[in-house]
């Protein structure tokens, strides 16, 4: 059985083979802000289909990639397993959007560098620009897709977070994770 891919049309816009995708977003970044009232029908942008297939995915070993819009919602699936493990560790909403807020903002590796894990099927930017452009991309992203995650795993009533999320920490999307080993 095949993975859940991206149903979003990749856009002209790429950096190496990276689909350079909107989003809808409060944090500033290259990405200019998408504010929720200004999509059709509540359209779904990429980390909502990372957080929707996030528990289908997690189990695969191999996945096909079939655009580049596939190598972002990759990337997203691996950094949601990354803010797991930070999750777990949590006992309040505030406390996981301060650890999700700092996992985000950490000095991460972008497709070119010698330590990113997937080096085989991404393309490292052509110029510096592009690679400030990246490095930019991916980190708000990665702090949209943190805030939205704290979101759906932490119960508004309790403040505690659901076992059906956390029980995830511990899989490895393809076998691969985006920290280093024994992280």
């Amino acid at each position: 059985m095949p993975g859940y891919h991206s149903k979003l049309v990749s856009p002209a816009r790429k950096i190496g083979n990276i689909a350079f995708l909107t989003f809808k977003t409060k944090v500033r970044g290259p990405i200019t802000t998408l504010n929720p009232e200004d999509l059709v029908d509540n359209e779904m942008d990429i980390i909502d289909e990372a957080l929707l297939y996030f528990k289908a995915n997690v189990f695969f070993k191999q996945f096909e990639i079939q655009s580049d819009s596939d190598r972002v919602l990759i990337y997203l699936t691996l950094f949601i397993t990354e803010c797991l493990k930070k999750l777990q560790k949590c006992t309040s909403k505030d406390q996981a959007l301060q650890e999700v807020y700092s996992l985000a903002v950490s000095k991460f590796d972008i497709p070119g560098d010698a330590a990113f894990p997937l080096n085989s099927v991404y393309s490292r930017p052509s110029t510096l620009e592009e690679a400030n452009t990246m490095r930019g991309y991916l980190n708000q992203i990665r702090q949209e897709t943190g805030q939205r995650l704290v979101e759906r795993v932490f119960d508004k009533e309790t403040n505690k977070p659901s076992k059906w999320w956390i029980c995830f920490a511990k899989r490895k999307f393809m076998d691969i994770s985006l920290s280093g080993r024994g992280q």
